[in-house]
């Protein structure tokens, strides 16, 4: 009988291992930047030509390898990352299922030159996986890898390859990626000599931002810092004002590694809650930290998917911390350049105030605190002084938020106080909004109307909610209904959450109504006790702010 299992040729096993680990040019780019990583390297350049078909030279200042490391590092399986199983677990560095050299050695003219210690260098020259020269060379300490003609001798694969714009665009996604796992390094893409990315080390991750994307991108993101038990998240979330439907940037990062999790994602656009306009998708970049026991990276031949432990667990902390970064008014739109923070502000007597006046304890406010001055331009916004610049603030938006937030409350609560009206509205109503109220008629009970069939199309309220002085129960009724039987707000996945928008939105303090100063006080006060103070439920911001030292530049004093 004629055998039929057989053990594969090296070369072919090598070209069974290459097409794991490298599907396109971009692939070579990323396990070669990796190894410079992970060799400590403190600046990386990468060059580029017809999309890394033609050439890819990745060159680091990392530690280098003496000559029987650097031949060793070209056998299959050869690594310097692990040495045993338990070393998969929580494993810290970018490869560990052994160097993806020879994989990319077998399909393409490469070419590595390392030195140890910048005396003396090694040159490897290998093709199609057959190892031709090993000499010495001139180098300085670090490491050089040249990989020419991509899949040359594996013609099915290389016509595979997509057009020069498209594997540039996946080669500099892969370096910005790396990018912004290590600020610390510096970066350089070249593709045919022209220069993609060039980024110097930084300690501040925001200044990697601003070096790969500009300062348009940076200057709308605030900063995610936030720990629950094991888990760390870090990053940076966008103002919901600045969301757009269309070219969100998403990035995943866990203990360093990019990732592709859309889960997570998802859970991150959850702490936005009722911040965002319909359709719009925020960007977020995240850093996740937890320990290695906790999270599988031995799932995907790639690396760009892990396994967590407890999943519900991290998309519920991810969620949190994302409103926890939304939450202060420091999350409010910045008017101009400068320092965007509107400082720690309080309540008393129904009046807003720094925090920074009050004495000592802050659950004991100094007896005669100095309430800000407000003023009202437009008779649509409300213009008050912090302690590190102006405060704009829309009052119709800022109502908005306030009373969606205790909206939420009363409809999960035991619901409003609501007032008897002396004369009780008789309304002719549509087929669909009489549908509608049937299907909310225990949500408007809680938040104030109390709603009977009357004769036909009509029904009679006979209670309403009162907000403010200034509200009109019948109109709001009215359009609260129209919207709710339109389908407005239907963006908002959360039933509880369209209809607390739809409501805030309709018996909220309009523009163009003129405030009392009292009014003006306990609205602010009001707004800066909310949760997600800095933004409505169509995601428009309720404060920006012009810092003192944009003030000051504008008028020559800086």
């Amino acid at each position: 009988m004629t055998a039929t299992i057989a053990i594969l040729a090296p070369q072919v096993a090598d070209q069974i291992a290459a097409g794991e680990v490298v599907e396109r040019p971009a692939s070579v780019v990323k396990e070669l930047v990796e190894n410079a990583l992970d060799a400590g390297a403190g600046a990386v350049r990468i060059e580029i030509e017809d999309g890394g078909k033609s050439l890819i030279r990745v060159s680091d200042d990392g530690a280098g390898m003496s000559r029987p490391d650097a031949e060793l590092a070209l056998s299959r399986h050869a690594t310097s990352k692990i040495r045993e199983t338990a070393d998969l677990i929580g494993v810290a560095t970018f490869g560990f299922r052994g160097e993806a050299l020879p994989a990319i050695a077998s399909v393409s003219r490469f070419e590595l030159e390392t030195s140890s210690d910048g005396d003396v260098a090694t040159r490897l020259r290998v093709t199609g996986g057959k190892r031709e020269a090993v000499d010495d060379a001139a180098r300085q300490r670090g490491t050089t890898v040249t990989v020419r003609g991509l899949f040359f001798n594996t013609p099915a694969r290389r016509k595979f390859l997509r057009a020069q714009a498209t594997e540039t665009r996946a080669a500099v996604e892969v370096v910005t990626l790396l990018a912004l796992t290590r600020p610390d390094v510096a970066f350089t893409l070249t593709s045919d000599d022209r220069p993609l990315i060039d980024v110097r080390p930084t300690t501040r991750p925001i200044d990697r931002v601003h070096a790969l994307w500009g300062r348009e991108l940076a200057d709308t993101l605030l900063p995610i810092v936030y720990r629950e038990g094991p888990l760390e998240v870090r990053g940076f979330a966008q103002r919901p004002a600045q969301a757009k439907p269309a070219g969100r940037k998403g990035y995943v990062f866990v203990r360093g590694r990019p990732i592709r999790d859309p889960f997570i994602l998802r859970a991150a656009e959850a702490g936005y809650r009722s911040t965002l306009a319909p359709g719009d998708r925020p960007s977020l970049i995240l850093f996740l930290e937890l320990p290695g026991d906790a999270v599988d990276v031995n799932v995907h031949p790639s690396k760009l998917e892990v396994r967590f432990r407890d999943k519900f667990f991290v998309e519920k902390v991810v969620e949190e911390a994302v409103r926890a970064a939304l939450g202060p008014l420091a999350a409010a739109a910045p008017l101009g350049a400068g320092d965007s923070g509107l400082g720690a502000w309080g309540v008393v007597g129904g009046s807003a105030v720094p925090l920074e006046m009050f004495a000592g304890d802050s659950q004991a406010p100094s007896p005669e605190p100095r309430t800000p001055s407000l003023l009202q331009v437009f008779d649509t916004y409300i213009v008050f002084q912090t302690d590190s610049g102006v405060a704009i603030v829309d009052q119709h938006s800022a109502h908005e938020r306030v009373l969606y937030e205790r909206a939420m409350r009363q409809l999960t609560g035991d619901g409003a106080s609501a007032q008897r009206l002396l004369l009780p509205l008789t309304l002719e109503l549509t087929a669909p909004e009489l549908e509608a109220i049937d299907a909310h008629r225990e949500l408007l009970r809680r938040v104030g109307y109390e709603v009977e069939p009357f004769s036909g199309r009509a029904v009679v309220v006979h209670t309403a909610p009162n907000p403010h002085p200034r509200f009109d129960a019948a109109r709001c009724f009215g359009e609260l209904v129209a919207d709710l039987a339109g389908g407005r707000f239907g963006a908002l996945a959360n039933r509880l959450e369209r209809f607390a928008a739809t409501y805030a939105c309709r018996a909220a303090i309009k523009a163009g109504q003129h405030l009392e100063p009292d009014e003006m006080r306990e609205l602010v006060a009001r707004l800066l006790t909310a949760t997600l103070p800095a933004h409505d439920v169509h995601g428009r911001p309720t404060v920006v702010q012009l810092p003192k030292d944009e003030l000051e530049r504008r008028f020559g004093r800086a």
